[in-house]
């Protein structure tokens, strides 16, 4: 028996799946933003002298980097909301699953964007942190206006194609039964009776953007290789 497709359930739920559009992008943006930011101070506290700080930073990516992050969202589904009624003395009823999802892949990402700031430091050559100190800098000083801002400036790429992997991995929320993107798409063809045709959609979708944005990560990187090699 051949399946016979019918996408006209599609054009009826644009409206839809453009609001679970917006969910995925809040995500990631809020993600990305708290974990550049997050992750840097990590990878400051890894390079750091002081070992506790060193051996506290280490643990945390390392413990991130073990779990899986379906896993890390569903902790997060189950103990955040809790926590935040609680702490807040929210109504029971207060859905508070976006806010769990945020603070889960931002606590995620920021152990990946760890080790990408921490090998950016680190292919800054040393002799620039001493020039920084010869001048007067405080170490402070000298990672904020000498070091970071080379580091980042080599990092962009890498950063960027964090940031379309972790827009992928918001198809994950699904176990918070959030609607995303992906979750958007799944009611819609589970309601309409068109769950191949809004998957293989959804599954389009998410192809069109992450190529064409890893396209422009790509052109950027040779721009970025032209400018050293002058």
């Amino acid at each position: 028996m051949n399946y016979e497709f019918d996408w006209s359930s599609i054009p009826g739920a644009l409206p839809f799946l453009w609001e679970g559009m917006k969910v995925s992008l809040e995500i990631t943006v809020t993600a990305v933003v708290f974990g550049i930011v997050w992750g840097t101070l990590l990878a400051m506290m890894r390079l750091s002298s002081i070992k506790p700080l060193g051996w506290a930073a280490a643990a945390y990516v390392n413990l991130f980097r073990a779990i899986p992050l379906v896993m890390v969202l569903l902790w997060f589904f189950l103990i955040v909301p809790q926590f935040l009624k609680g702490a807040f003395n929210l109504d029971p009823n207060t859905d508070v699953r976006f806010t769990s999802a945020m603070i889960g892949f931002a606590l995620f990402e920021s152990a990946y964007y760890s080790e990408i700031i921490r090998a950016g430091i680190q292919s800054v050559p040393k002799g620039q942190v001493s020039a920084a100190s010869a001048l007067g800098m405080t170490y402070a000083q000298a990672m904020r206006l000498v070091v970071l801002p080379q580091a980042f400036r080599n990092m962009v790429p890498l950063l960027l194609t964090q940031a379309i992997v972790l827009f992928q991995d918001t198809s994950l929320v699904y176990v918070s039964a959030l609607a995303d993107f992906f979750g958007a798409a799944y009611k819609v063809g589970d309601r309409d009776g068109r769950l191949v045709e809004l998957l293989l959609f959804a599954g389009a979708v998410y192809f069109i953007l992450c190529f064409a944005a890893s396209q422009l990560v790509r052109r950027y990187q040779k721009k970025l290789n032209a400018h050293v090699a002058h």
